[in-house]
């Protein structure tokens, strides 16, 4: 151990502006082949199968997962393994990506006969080009580093963060390529807050039939009162002989009368309801009824069909338990 141990803020900043710089150098390395790297996955009928050992298989695995939730189907195989059974995961349809710093990663350089002998496109992350994988491979991407951060120069630690980068850089450029949306990614991430959000529709979460408050219209202003407390959605529609909405009834409205000395016991709800209220199509996202209730500064919000009768109230306490607001 040092006798004069360096300050752990001062180690930290080295490292990050290390890796900082690392990161930066891959800027120039962005060229033709990185062109053919993508025009290769984007071809792949397969899957993209990306293996590696050690820290860059963890490196790898990351890189897998992004590819696979941003429209790139994509597997994670252990060169270790693969020759030990795994290699039947691989296909003819599909493209491989192997990351080894030193390109001479024993595990992975025994999988190159199968997959030339498959005609498998094998795109290679490696710190030297002039290694066995980066000359076996149909695209090598240079991930070269000056110096790991690392001050034993022992610990991947530059090296597994300009792969990590570079694996990123071509998930985005494959994502952007295939036109991939914001919707496309929430598929794959139902269980998300993206995937709530881009998914819910109205009528997934609204309220319906009898959890709908609703009054005839000649009711009074009292008897929509136990209306609005019995449903408990501080409001309640007012509807017609046939059904349809004429105006809803808040919080706001019973203020509102109270303030212009009405008498609630008394009046006819149609003379203190509010007509030609705001509604909603059920189809709609859940996402744009929260962004109606944010502009209209409102707090519930009636589905109607094409008819015009209420068949949903959504509240904003709706929205906030899905998850949405």
């Amino acid at each position: 151990m040092s006798k004069h141990p360096i300050a752990p803020q001062t180690s930290a900043l080295r490292t990050i502006e290390m890796e900082r710089d690392a990161v930066a150098s891959l800027s120039s390395r962005i060229d033709e082949g990185f062109d053919k790297a993508c025009e290769l996955l984007l071809a792949c009928k397969g899957r993209v199968v990306v293996t590696g050992m050690g820290k860059s298989g963890h490196i790898g695995s990351k890189i897998a997962a992004t590819l696979a939730s941003t429209g790139t189907p994509a597997m994670f195989v252990h060169p270790a393994e693969a020759s030990h059974g795994d290699m039947g995961m691989i296909t003819k349809n599909d493209a491989v990506i192997a990351l080894s710093n030193s390109g001479s990663t024993t595990e992975i350089l025994t999988m190159l006969p199968l997959l030339k002998r498959l005609h498998i496109p094998l795109i290679s992350l490696t710190g030297n080009p002039n290694s066995p994988l980066a000359q076996a491979a149909d695209i090598n991407i240079d991930v070269s580093i000056a110096t790991e951060a690392c001050p034993l120069g022992l610990a991947p630690t530059s090296s597994t963060t300009v792969t990590l980068v570079m694996g990123d850089a071509i998930a985005i450029a494959l994502l952007e390529a295939r036109g991939f949306t914001a919707e496309d990614f929430a598929f794959s991430h139902p269980g998300g807050a993206l995937g709530r959000k881009l998914l819910l529709k109205v009528a997934d979460i609204m309220r319906t039939d009898d959890n709908i408050p609703r009054v005839q219209t000649g009711t009074t202003a009292s008897a929509a009162l136990l209306e609005m407390s019995v449903k408990g959605m501080g409001m309640t529609t007012i509807v017609d002989a046939q059904g349809a909405l004429l105006g809803i009834f808040t919080d706001g409205d019973l203020r509102r009368a109270i303030d212009h000395g009405i008498d609630i016991r008394n009046a006819k709800i149609d003379d203190v309801m509010t007509r030609h209220s705001k509604t909603i199509d059920p189809d709609l996202l859940a996402a744009e009824a929260l962004g109606i209730m944010d502009e209209s500064r409102i707090s519930a919000l009636v589905a109607v069909d094409e008819q015009q009768k209420p068949i949903g109230a959504l509240h904003l306490h709706d929205l906030l338990k899905a998850g949405v607001a």
